[in-house]
């Protein structure tokens, strides 16, 4: 199946990219089309804000998903080590320790007549506890590290007001001081110290950890939450490659143009943001995650945890309803239930 044409959204001020074909062809030419512009915020930050993350020196210099320069492929080798498929294989057993004790814990709160939201109990923390092992991290507030992630995600990818961003950047920048204290506290395997021992500054440290302490934990959150509302209330659930395809927590990502281009049939100019669908347009589940040089890293574990969540959770999930319209994360990136809040069936 083909998508539209690209075509310029005045609306959102990009050329917007369906056609999974031609997606994955500007995915695959990263000197035409730029990842510049991947982590900048899209809707400018105010003066106010920009205040509050000056203070604690928080930068965003290129390192992972807005990085076509040289030191790239260095950051990704280094990075990719914690995601190999052995180690992705080997964490499974903790993946279903923690997804099916939260399962039997709302199983039993729901037997006992409450309504249970399954994102906060079951989808939220397994994640960030399995991304924190594979990266060597200890000691970590989660509850802290999945607010700071929501809040980052909405004032990078949403469209906040100026009282809002004001809130998400002393948030952003109470996320970026923590990094910058554990950077000091690098130990020489986790994270932080494979990243020193590299030779990066601690702004390209902290830059790598921010988004990747994010991505590698609420994006899975929000995967399988998606996942969850496409079950509840069925015997028979999506696999997580149809889920991945039709609606993935990452429906789309940004590249702007090096040079004036072509996309299929469509001349763009220089400079030109670009907004690319990954999802939903009858492309491949493996779009959902990109292609090329900047393919999610954690893609492996992202798939696999997925899986584990949906067959924890089949039971349940086949034996609940929901009590009412799930309110949405709704970002330019991000798209997931924010709560899915569900009784037992009648009878």
């Amino acid at each position: 199946m083909s998508g539209c044409p690209a075509r310029y959204d005045e609306g959102l001020g990009y050329w917007v990219v369906d056609d999974p074909a031609e997606a994955r062809e500007v995915l695959l030419d990263p000197a035409t089309f730029r990842p510049d512009n991947a982590v900048l915020a899209h809707r400018p930050l105010s003066v106010k804000a920009l205040r509050v993350l000056s203070a604690v020196g928080f930068a965003l210099p290129p390192t992972l998903a807005n990085n076509a320069g040289e030191s790239h492929r260095l950051i990704r080798a280094a990075v990719a080590r914690f995601f190999s498929p052995a180690r992705v294989a080997a964490v499974e057993p903790l993946a279903r320790e923690l997804t099916a004790a939260r399962v039997a814990a709302a199983t039993r709160a729901l037997a006992d007549g409450e309504h249970v939201d399954l994102v906060q109990a079951v989808a939220a923390e397994p994640p960030a506890l399995v991304v924190l092992e594979m990266l060597r991290l200890a000691d970590v507030d989660v509850p802290a590290l999945k607010a700071w992630s929501l809040d980052s995600l909405e004032l990078f990818w949403g469209w906040p007001d100026e009282d809002r961003q004001l809130e998400l950047a002393h948030s952003a920048a109470e996320f970026y001081g923590w990094l910058r204290k554990r950077v000091a506290q690098a130990t020489e395997d986790d994270l932080f110290g494979v990243l020193v021992g590299l030779g990066l500054s601690d702004e390209e440290v902290c830059a790598v950890a921010y988004f990747l302490l994010i991505a590698g934990q609420e994006t899975t959150t929000q995967l399988i939450s998606t996942a969850f509302h496409r079950t509840i209330g069925r015997r028979s659930a999506d696999g997580v490659e149809e889920v991945l395809r039709e609606a993935s927590s990452v429906p789309t990502w940004r590249r702007v143009t090096s040079r004036p281009a072509v996309i299929g049939d469509v001349e763009v100019p220089a400079g030109a943001p670009v907004l690319l669908g990954l999802t939903g347009h009858g492309g491949p589940a493996d779009l959902a995650f990109g292609i090329g040089i900047h393919r999610c890293l954690g893609a492996g574990l992202a798939r696999l945890e997925a899986r584990v969540a949906l067959e924890c959770a089949a039971d349940l999930l086949a034996t609940v309803r929901l009590v009412e319209e799930p309110p949405m994360i709704e970002l330019l990136s991000f798209r997931a239930p924010k709560r899915l809040l569900v009784g037992l069936q009648p009878g």
